[in-house]
């Protein structure tokens, strides 16, 4: 888990310097309103680039000083130090990548240093159906080899295939759904689609999940592309708001198992019995939050695509700020000994070739 931000710090960027990465100072402008706060941006960053010539990559995850990116065309990049290398994909079902389909998250096993085994979502089609599935994947000198599959039939779409994964402090598998663009299958409780799932890691239904048999966690979820847990086992999660009028009302939640959060329902502060409305909405403005991490003091730092900055939110004053502006699209961010680290989207074409410039980041 997150280690203590001070900590290796100094020895991280020795390391960073001795391979030559390049560095650069970015400022942010004056404070304005968004939704029910303020963003307060009145900052500079500096960062070194780790790796770059990505190809729309999705998720970070690291063994060490090692670290994988998984890229929605189909593969995970391993960068290690000053080497860079994009290993290839081997799976039992065919990659769909179209819209905002493809090769998702990824999230390396405990036991990873030993058994090389990782989890990973993608996008499929049998027959004329779209559709995601869980499986697990282990790094070979050929590139990575599906072992097995863990959950099947996830709805699918152009859009809204959620795809986020993340291991819990109780060692569960915790998996973000996309509505699929069928907004009703959020409050459908037979569906996968529009919900956090929760599953064993060998792809059992946990005992004690809400609803008997069932892998859903919470529901009435749109899109959410974010997962984490602060340091007291808080989980937090971000969701894409709706498109077209109203727009906006991207969320940052506090997750209970089976609470129902609304989607399409109820947005913003609307209230409804027996439904959860957001910690925090953007109102109208739009900013597509994606993935995000809990820091020591338990503020969520926030990639956003639409939002193009790294956004850092505050649960005790319900304000943002912002981290990381001018890089373009963010698609996720994660703490690891004691370092902020993030990679740009911008090559993300949904599904449109588009060049190779996208980076990862290690803020200072």
């Amino acid at each position: 888990m997150i280690k203590p931000m001070k900590i290796a710090l100094a020895a991280v960027f020795v390391l960073l310097m001795s391979v030559a990465c390049s560095h650069k100072s970015v400022s942010t402008d004056v404070a304005k309103p968004v939704g029910n706060s303020e963003i307060n941006t009145n900052v500079t960053r500096a960062y070194a680039v780790l790796a770059e010539r990505l190809r729309a990559p999705w998720s970070i995850q690291f063994d060490g000083d090692t670290i994988y990116v998984s890229e929605r065309e189909g593969s995970i990049v391993k960068v290690n130090g000053n080497s860079m290398t994009r290993q290839k994909m081997h799976l039992a079902k065919p990659l769909k990548v179209e819209g905002e389909g493809g090769f998702l998250g990824i999230q390396l096993a405990p036991d990873f240093h030993e058994s090389r085994q990782a989890y990973a979502y993608h996008t499929y089609q049998e027959g004329s159906k779209v559709m995601n599935r869980v499986v697990v994947l282990r790094e070979e000198a050929d590139g990575w080899n599906e072992i097995k599959p863990l959950l099947e039939g996830i709805p699918g779409g152009v859009i809204h295939n959620g795809g986020r994964l993340a291991i819990g402090p109780d060692n569960m598998l915790y998996i973000t759904t996309g509505d699929s663009g069928n907004d009703k299958l959020a409050q459908d409780l037979r569906s996968t689609a529009g919900k956090i799932l929760r599953i064993t890691l060998d792809g059992k239904v946990p005992a004690d999940n809400p609803f008997p048999g069932s892998y859903v966690y919470s529901y009435g979820h749109r899109n959410s592309q974010g997962i984490a847990w602060d340091k007291q086992g808080r989980m937090f999660s971000s969701e894409h708001g709706p498109s077209g009028d109203p727009s906006g009302h991207d969320e940052i939640n506090l997750i209970e198992k089976g609470y129902n959060y609304g989607w399409p329902v109820i947005i913003g502060d609307a209230k409804k019995a027996g439904m959860v409305s957001p910690l925090y909405h953007t109102g109208v403005t739009a900013i597509a939050p994606s993935g995000i991490a809990v820091d020591l003091e338990g503020q969520v730092l926030i990639a956003t695509l639409r939002g193009e900055k790294l956004y850092r939110y505050n649960p005790s004053t319900n304000r943002l700020s912002v981290v990381l502006e001018g890089e373009g699209r963010l698609r996720d961010v994660k703490l690891h000994n004691g370092g902020i680290y993030v990679i740009t989207n911008n090559t993300d074409g949904r599904g449109k070739p588009a060049p190779n410039d996208d980076r990862l980041l290690l803020l200072k």
